[in-house]
């Protein structure tokens, strides 16, 4: 039961980011926007640290950990994936993100040499052809100029680094250490490499912006760094970052569901289609094995009336 609250709540939280996110752009420059949003986020961190008061002493090899956990998770990634933004519409940066799951197997293999069932494959392919389907039409749409070809190429970049990041998370938790430690010396890192980026840049400092900016800021400082990270960093710890991922392909409808409420955005049949392909691939992959066998044996006896042999 924990793990399923943790679950919706990264998937509830992260899918509603993206909207947060429309109100971040152009009044400031994001990499300024990053800088606040971290900033803040590791305020709340610390404070909470300080009220709580776990053991934060971690020898420097942790230390080295916690700085590329910094610039893979909280800074870099998410600077690519912004600047992608630039090159290309949302939906084909959604699903260019979407391919985190697949580099998550990948890296977990490589890395931790963890068996991947069969049935995560099969999940991971069903979860990329929904997303693919639910943004068919922005698809058909894509011209793989020069500039897309440059906003395609920094949002898979950015989504490997961030992979990269999680495969620092299951690290830091096989050493024992906690996710509220890891996330406080994360974030506070990430707040001083962006901030170094930002002094070395041409970004000018500004905090002339609407209410909505500041709200959204809020929002995501908060919800979409604070809490969903402690909860998405939680569920590579318990259940593994080859399905803890697949939070990844739910945001996207999360975000279409927001969209169709706020923004006017209409359902078709390969909305539909979309929806329909990621949920089965996330019950293929959260489902256990021992289940999956247990229903088809059920199904079996059920229109034979025995049992088989």
């Amino acid at each position: 039961m924990k793990s399923a609250a943790l679950y919706i709540t990264t998937v509830l939280i992260w899918g509603s980011t993206w909207l947060a996110i429309e109100f971040q752009l152009g009044d400031i420059a994001v990499e300024l926007s990053l800088l606040y949003r971290f900033a803040i986020a590791a305020a709340l961190m610390w404070l909470y640290v300080a009220y709580k008061k776990p053991d934060v002493r971690f020898s420097l090899v942790d230390h080295g950990f916690f700085v590329l956990l910094a610039l893979c998770n909280f800074s870099l990634n998410y600077l690519m994936l912004y600047w992608a933004q630039n090159y290309l519409t949302s939906a084909m940066t959604s699903i260019a993100f979407s391919m985190l799951l697949v580099m998550n197997i990948v890296n977990t293999r490589l890395f931790f040499r963890k068996p991947i069932s069969k049935r995560i494959y099969t999940g991971a392919i069903l979860a990329v052809l929904g997303i693919t389907c639910l943004f068919w039409p922005q698809l058909q749409q894509f011209d793989l100029s020069n500039g897309a070809l440059v906003g395609l190429l920094l949002a898979l970049s950015g989504t490997f680094v961030a992979s990269l990041g999680n495969m620092v998370s299951v690290r830091n938790s096989r050493k024992q250490i906690g996710v509220l430690q890891g996330n406080a010396w994360g974030m506070l890192y990430s707040a001083i490499g962006l901030v170094l980026y930002v002094l070395m840049s041409d970004v000018q400092f500004s905090l002339n912006a609407p209410s909505s900016y500041w709200l959204s800021l809020l929002y995501l400082s908060i919800f979409g760094t604070v809490i969903a990270f402690s909860c998405y960093f939680a569920l590579l710890k318990n259940i593994g970052p080859e399905k803890a991922s697949y939070v990844i392909v739910l945001f996207p409808l999360v975000a279409v569901t927001l969209s169709s409420f706020f923004e006017g955005f209409e359902w078709h049949a390969n909305t539909f289609a979309g929806f329909s392909l990621v949920l089965l691939g996330n019950a293929i992959v959260l489902t256990p094995t021992k289940q999956i066998n247990a229903f088809l044996a059920n199904r079996v006896i059920a229109k034979n009336g025995s049992v088989p042999s």
